[in-house]
């Protein structure tokens, strides 16, 4: 269990950030892009939405309907706010709830959207979960951290093992969309930019700030030193992992 300063540190430095993991607005697009088949108006479930910048990218892509889950309600008012002075609040719909309990029914949801959070229930299970949800032939795209080479350095894989044990290589994902009652549309690798400009560029800022704020707070600095490390790997090891966008359909 975190203690009290980890979990404040951890939302000082979280909250009003644009995104809460790695992507951006043109991989969304991309990704959208490729649903070919969806109705003019979608039902859309975005599972931790987060702040919302993807959905309200998704907003701007179609004219359907958006629910928005996540269970931090400052994150949800915040998506409020936006879609409020976007002039789409009648299309977003912010829900707190957690994704190991949906509140919804089967069959309800032309699409299921995910970006950086699948890892929370796990690949494998949150394809098998949230398949229910879709409609016939219902999409569902999920960004996950993977691998990207075979060898992999030590300093890596202990990060990962402590944060994500079960992220794999792209080609056992995709194994796993199959196996799971998926069709594989496609799948891109995201840029570094997606990581950078709107999630660590801002994060390394409220880590300085914050520094000063904590200046001989030794336990507070150590969380930050944390929070810093996460960016430091990624500048050195990005070669070797990354986020990866896998767009799929429901099988018949």
């Amino acid at each position: 269990m975190s203690s009290p300063l980890k979990e404040g540190i951890f939302w000082e430095i979280h909250s009003g950030l644009p995104r809460e993991g790695p992507g951006d607005n043109a991989s969304t697009s991309k990704a959208f892009s490729m649903l070919t088949d969806l109705p003019d108006a979608p039902f859309i479930l975005d599972i931790a939405c987060g702040p919302g910048m993807q959905t309200m990218e998704l907003a701007r892509l179609c004219n359907g309907d958006i629910v928005a889950l996540d269970t931090h309600q400052e994150f949800l008012d915040e998506l409020d706010r936006r879609a409020v002075a976007a002039k789409v609040e009648d299309r977003v719909t912010t829900v707190n709830a957690s994704m190991f309990e949906l509140p919804f029914d089967e069959d309800s949801f032309d699409l299921i959207w995910c970006e950086g959070a699948i890892y929370i229930l796990g690949f494998e299970e949150g394809l098998t979960q949230w398949r229910p949800l879709l409609k016939n032939k219902g999409y569902l795209a999920v960004t996950n951290a993977c691998y990207l080479k075979s060898e992999i350095p030590d300093a890596v894989r202990k990060m990962w093992e402590s944060d994500y044990p079960g992220i794999t290589t792209i080609e056992n994902s995709l194994e796993a969309i199959t196996l799971s009652g998926y069709k594989s549309l496609d799948h891109f690798i995201l840029p570094s930019s997606s990581w950078m400009d709107n999630y660590y560029t801002p994060k390394e800022e409220r880590i300085k700030m914050l520094r000063t704020k904590y200046i001989g707070n030794a336990d507070a600095l150590k969380e930050l030193d944390e929070s810093q490390s996460e960016v430091d790997m990624y500048r050195k090891y990005s070669d070797f992992y990354g986020y990866v966008f896998f767009v799929m359909q429901s099988a018949e």
